[in-house]
């Protein structure tokens, strides 16, 4: 009896790859893969490209989630110039005048701002005798970010012969600091401390628990911060045009669900609408947990780091307040923060605790009034952001709880700043980690994937490169070097070096 013939699966076509994900980490990554001579498929599960960074229309208004600044230039000038064009091409930028304002309960607000001028005189109002130690921590910036960023966070740690290579360059650079740690160190004033701590937090960190290296992906205090005409989502849809334009291909609304493998390899993909292809190189850059419980449930690869994973500790989420009013307000700033009474409890409630503090920190975005086409004349658009525990130590019922965390968010900004505000309110929308966890599939509707501690830094990390899987590869806020716009920016051009030099 003549044998059943098994089914041999075709191969894949030389040097074609496949990016799960069309987050700016995925964005980054298909480009770069792209100058590398790869041809690139980017499957998203969204109707459009961008992950965090979501645009939603609500009465008319455009209403954006996402980084509200770009920082460090120097990564997107990177990025352009490996897809063969000048940023310039990609992004009209307008710059971002203070780069953020800070609001206590008793006291002036204090301004971080690319005047010098006008940043000594903020700094003589409320710490003057922090003026040398403020100079000292800009310093720091410039010879770390020289030394210590370059060297670990657009390089890939392969394995411990590379990071043993950089140990010297993070102890050179007190590394082993706490950001809390650095910064107190230079700095007297308990409120300037706070001001400078709290960049971290932009990237899911604790500033009492995380390296001080981990300012090194923020902007640096002195720095300018800049806008993209039309918004980050604007930026994200000229990312998208230009990897098309150089014949990526684009597969919208069409969620990855499998990962096929044979052997140690990924050898198909498959989505939701049934479509099914063959790649030599898959990288994900989809939410991590997501990826190893969900996608590639079929292998024992799968089911191993998901157990792994269920063990990790995971940064914060985010409650998004939407908002915009009638009339102008040039003397709110387009970033600014208004601090709660407390800090370091505060922040202790949020990502140990799992509490749902009653006074909550506030990060307020005011886009319009640096790029006014986003509003209609005579209105302006806002957006508060509260952190708050993610849905793993904080599982509470947030459609109830949105419009009435909405409500007190509102009344703070009206207390501080905008007395009318309730009156003025033409449109609003709210996001909780919910709808994180729900659009986007992100873990315990977090924000920033796995918290950047000290036992979760660098190889404790996910690597770029699964180390069973000899074709599958990671990029995002999960693996090295972490969240936030420069370290995923980094780390997308280490993946890409990685998948270049093995593939």
């Amino acid at each position: 009896m003549p044998k059943k013939k098994v089914p041999v699966e075709p191969a894949a076509p030389a040097r074609s790859a496949c990016v799960i994900g069309a987050g700016l980490g995925g964005l980054a990554l298909a480009l770069r893969l792209q100058a590398h001579g790869f041809a690139v498929t980017l499957i998203e599960a969204q109707p459009g490209a961008g992950g965090m960074i979501r645009r939603r229309d609500t009465a008319g208004y455009a209403f954006e989630e996402g980084p509200g600044e770009l920082g460090e230039l120097a990564p997107w000038h990177d990025l352009a110039a490996a897809s063969g064009c000048d940023f310039a091409d990609l992004a009209a930028l307008r710059e971002i005048t203070p780069a953020c304002r800070f609001y206590w309960r008793d006291t002036a607000a204090f301004d971080l701002t690319a005047d010098p001028a006008e940043q000594a005189r903020q700094l003589g109002r409320i710490a003057p005798h922090d003026i040398a130690g403020f100079e000292e921590l800009q310093r720091w910036y410039v010879s770390a970010r020289a030394d210590a960023w370059q060297r670990l966070a657009d390089k890939p740690l392969a394995g411990p012969a590379q990071a043993a290579a950089a140990l010297p360059a993070v102890l050179r650079n007190q590394g082993w600091r706490t950001v809390w740690g650095l910064v107190s160190h230079l700095i007297e004033s308990e409120q300037l401390r706070e001001v400078l701590a709290m960049p971290v937090l932009l990237s899911g960190a604790n500033p009492f628990d995380a390296s001080a290296l981990s300012l090194l992906g923020q902007l640096a205090p002195g720095k300018a911060a800049w806008w993209p005409s039309g918004g980050m989502s604007a930026l994200v849809e000229a990312l998208l045009a230009r990897f098309e334009a150089l014949g990526g291909r684009v597969r919208l609304h069409d969620p990855v669900v499998q990962l096929d493998l044979i052997g140690n390899r990924v050898s198909a993909v498959v989505t939701q609408s049934g479509w099914r292809e063959h790649f030599g190189t898959v990288a994900s850059n989809a939410d991590v947990v997501h990826t190893y419980r969900d996608l590639l449930r079929h292998s024992p690869r799968g089911a191993q780091m998901s157990k792994r994973l269920a063990r990790r500790d995971y940064a914060p989420s985010a409650v998004v307040v939407h908002f915009a009013l009638a009339g102008t307000w040039p003397g709110v700033p387009h970033r600014a923060v208004l601090f709660a009474a407390r800090f370091k409890e505060l922040l202790g409630d949020i990502f140990t605790a799992g509490v749902l503090p009653q006074d909550g920190l506030i990060l307020l975005h005011h886009p319009s009034v640096t790029d006014p086409s986003l509003a209609p004349a005579g209105t302006s658009l806002f957006r508060a952001t509260l952190p708050v525990a993610h849905l793993g130590k904080l599982p509470v019922d947030w459609e109830a709880l949105a419009p009435l965390i909405a409500g007190r968010v509102l009344s703070e900004v009206g207390r501080r700043l905008i007395p009318d505000i309730h009156d003025r309110v033409v449109a609003q929308a709210v996001s909780t980690p919910r709808d994180l966890a729900l659009d986007l599939g992100a873990h315990f509707g977090g924000g920033w994937s796995l918290e950047a501690s000290p036992l979760q830094a660098a190889l404790q990390r996910p690597p770029h490169r699964d180390p069973k899987l000899a074709n599958f590869y990671l990029v995002g806020a999960a693996t090295h070097p972490g969240a936030g716009v420069a370290a995923v920016l980094a780390g997308a051009k280490a993946a890409a070096t990685l998948i270049h030099r093995e593939q």
